[in-house]
């Protein structure tokens, strides 16, 4: 519970009496984290996180809170920069912890899942079924051939079916790398010939705002050009009209649900892969980034059961799509490690009407909802009146993940969401990271906008470019120390791991973020550093929009920047060189949109595209995407003495 915020006060009144708000006294006692400083004769949360420094002696107490080994580690880290290996010689797999050891519990019949498909439709999973729905998959994966470090592809909406996938490739000790579904094919097939992934899962189609989507058809174009893929196991949502491969394709109800549904969990190495996820980077094709089971395993749930402080009474919704990392770490695998019930749902946010969410939230009585700042500003656009149509009062706890979110949105949903008595976890991590870093506790002091300070066991900093720490004001975000849940590298490409995370500083991993700090020691996230695109809390490289553009017979160059937008968080922007003889027209900018949308999904679509002669560049070719956004937001361009072509500044075209 938070302290009250009298009615008058604005934003700016806010930021300027540096207003905080102060969880409440049962809120503290009570919490997860409050209970193991007590056992642990730790009396202040300063004093956890001078204790947490000893990062050994932390991650070795606290995987007693969240994980049963097989076999327990010999030693918690081995610290080879920049390859971590965490909890060495312990015998493990994450399946074990996320759905086998339910079963021999009370936890057997509760409900790991409940699921509302965006027509209505509702499925709830106890932890028994999703054991035989799990067990059944993997058999039914193991009679394909696939088995230890094998890569299966799952290219699925938010359906039962992927999480049930995902632990099923984990159980038998198979990677699997998911595919957000707003991807198209083109997307899908470049990270399936990446990971060289041998099966894929996916379905007939998903509902999206009351159309359907044809995933089959996509994916069907995809493996045209992943010739690795060797067998299709489909799953009949939508029944809409496919096409089939025989002796590839197979219907998850004729061949999965056939299988028995027993099969013994593998007992795993720690620092065994556990999965291989791509995201977007500022150059090149997307990056492949791996985890571990073991780490990942320590590290997710316990900062979900600290951050969140889920108890067996709990109902938690995260609206994520498990299509990127906030799904897999925070629907998957650490709420069911913790044995929590979770809400999923299909569709979209504000279909039929703006008020779905909340009508989801006070129908399965939601405690604790985690959210996009994105998505909060899509509903304040739509108002408050949707909000007030429903009882939330089951909320205790609420978060936010994706980006920084603004003291504007940030007070709407304290005050119209929460009902001024939910403390907001504002929470700050990457796909890289795997779990959460810098965010509050239910006993941490917030502020309106800031991720507060890094969580106990972890550690970051801020520094200039020349490496000197910034102890108030800007910088870059550094993490000097390892953690459970890292990544382990990319997939295939360790130079480019290297390079991208460990080459700036030494000993110091490169969030990519810029970041303020204030007196206190609290964490101000302003953004990305390089050129990733964050559009409506979907990560996406310039390059890649660049690439498709380019791939249009009619273009010759591209460049692509993000506009601050109030909703999206940012609105994807293109400057078009054409080739020679070419007209711009109406009709080919909405084209090339349309082309876009058709390479990558439309997720990545441009809101809006202009036709240049020519696009700024070094004297070594590489677009200057800082200058083509500085001119677009109407800032000082700075030094632009490496350009070889600084008229083409002068042709950026664009009413501000």
């Amino acid at each position: 519970m938070v302290r009250e915020l009298a009615e008058k006060t604005t934003i700016d009144v806010l930021l300027q009496e540096k207003r905080v708000f102060h969880p409440s006294k049962d809120m503290v006692n009570s919490s997860n984290v409050k209970k193991w400083m007590d056992e642990h004769g730790i009396k202040t949360y300063d004093e956890l996180l001078e204790r947490a420094k000893d990062i050994e002696w932390f991650w070795g107490e606290v995987p007693k809170e969240v994980v049963e080994w097989y076999e327990p580690p010999k030693k918690v880290l081995e610290w080879n920069e920049p390859y971590a290996k965490w909890y060495l010689g312990a015998k493990y797999n994450i399946v074990h912890d996320a759905v086998d050891k339910h079963v021999k519990t009370w936890r057997k019949n509760k409900l790991a899942f409940i699921w509302e498909g965006e027509p209505g439709e509702v499925r709830k999973l106890t932890y028994f079924d999703l054991y035989k729905q799990v067990n059944r998959l993997a058999n039914a994966l193991k009679a394909l051939g696939i088995g230890k470090g094998d890569v299966v592809g799952i290219y699925l909406p938010m359906v039962l079916e992927l999480p049930i996938s995902m632990l099923a490739c984990a159980k038998i000790g198979a990677i699997h790398s998911v595919v957000f579904s707003g991807f198209s094919a083109g997307g899908l097939q470049q990270r399936l010939q990446d990971c060289e992934a041998k099966v894929l899962i996916t379905c007939d189609g998903l509902y999206r705002r009351g159309q359907v989507v044809p995933l089959k058809e996509q994916a069907d174009e995809a493996i045209e050009k992943a010739p690795n893929v060797k067998k299709v196991i489909v799953s009949e949502r939508t029944k809409y009209p496919i096409s089939w491969t025989e002796g590839r394709d197979l219907w998850w109800h004729e061949f999965v649900d056939k299988q028995s549904p027993k099969c013994e969990t593998e007992r795993l190495d720690a620092n065994d892969i556990l999965y291989i996820l791509y995201t977007s980077g500022t150059t090149g094709k997307p990056k492949g980034v791996v985890h571990a089971h073991g780490g990942y395993a320590v590290g997710t749930a316990l900062t979900v059961k600290w951050v969140f402080d889920i108890k067996d009474e709990d109902i938690w919704w995260c609206s994520a799509d498990i299509g990127w990392v906030t799904g897999h770490s925070y629907i998957v695998y650490a709420p069911l490690i913790l044995g929590a019930t979770s809400v999923m749902y299909e569709g979209a946010p504000d279909h039929p009407q703006p008020d779905r969410w909340w009508e989801i939230g006070e129908k399965y009585g939601v405690t604790i909802f985690y959210t996009a700042p994105t998505a909060i500003r899509m509903h304040m656009r739509y108002g408050e009146k949707w909000v007030y149509k429903h009882d939330l009062s089951s909320l205790r706890l609420l978060g936010t993940v994706g980006e920084a979110i603004n003291p504007e949105a940030w007070m709407w949903y304290h005050k119209h969401v929460g009902k001024e008595r939910c403390p907001i976890m504002d929470t700050w991590w990457q796909t890289e990271t795997g779990s959460f870093v810098i965010s509050p506790l239910p006993i941490t002091p917030l502020k309106p906008g800031s991720a507060t300070r890094p969580l106990p066991g972890f550690s970051a900093g801020v520094f200039d470019e020349k490496g000197n720490v910034v102890k108030e004001g800007g910088g870059d975000l550094y993490l000097p120390n390892p953690w459970p849940a890292m990544l382990r590298g990319l997939y295939k490409a360790p130079e480019r791991y290297k390079t991208t995370y460990w080459s700036r500083l030494p000993h110091m991993y490169l969030a990519g973020d810029k970041v303020r700090k204030d007196e206190d020691g609290y964490f101000w996230i302003q953004g990305r550093a390089d050129d990733i695109l964050k559009v409506a809390g979907h990560r996406i490289g310039n390059y890649e929009v660049e690439s498709a553009l380019v791939s249009h017979p009619k273009v010759a160059e591209a460049v692509v920047i993000g506009k601050p937008h109030p909703i999206k968080g940012e609105s994807i922007v293109a400057f078009v060189v054409l080739k020679e003889g070419l007209k711009p027209s109406d009709e080919l900018r909405k084209e090339l949109r349309e082309h876009v949308a058709k390479e990558m999904g439309k997720i990545a679509r441009p809101s809006e595209v202009w036709f240049v002669k020519d696009v700024p560049k070094t004297r070594s070719g590489k677009i200057m995407r800082r200058l083509v956004r500085a001119k677009v937001l109407g800032e000082k361009l700075g030094d632009i003495s490496t350009l070889k072509n600084p008229e083409a500044i002068d042709d950026i075209t664009y009413a501000v």
